[in-house]
């Protein structure tokens, strides 16, 4: 016995039928994530639009939206109407244009526009 093992020949491990469902499952799954992303972000960017077009409709707003300037929230304020932008401390915020009064127009980083007052704020 002891010499039959000693010649025994080697034989490659083959995949079973499983093995290669398991791993091709898997790749699958991989391709699937990367739908996901694609997909989430196209919602993002349809939801940004919508927000884009609500404050130009709201705020009667022409001109090229382009960001003057950002600012950190120094504390959290609710907002009372719609047209006020809720901020929470912290948050960095994109001024896009400044008003007469003591308010500023700010867009936060889910695409959202409101005003915000400039006491809120803190410009670096």
């Amino acid at each position: 016995r002891e010499k039959d093992d000693k010649f025994k020949i080697r034989m490659p491990k083959l995949r079973t039928v499983k093995e290669y469902m398991e791993k091709r499952k898997s790749d699958n799954d991989a391709e699937r994530n990367m739908l996901k992303f694609k997909r989430s972000s196209e919602e993002r960017i349809k939801k940004m639009e919508k927000e884009e077009k609500f404050f130009r409709e709201t705020f009667m707003y022409d001109k090229e939206i382009s960001v003057i300037n950002t600012a950190i929230a120094e504390c959290s304020v609710p907002s009372k109407r719609r047209v006020d932008l809720p901020v929470t401390a912290g948050e960095q915020l994109d001024v896009i244009d400044v008003t007469e009064g003591p308010a500023v127009i700010c867009r936060n980083s889910k695409g959202r526009y409101g005003y915000v007052l400039v006491e809120h704020l803190n410009f670096r």
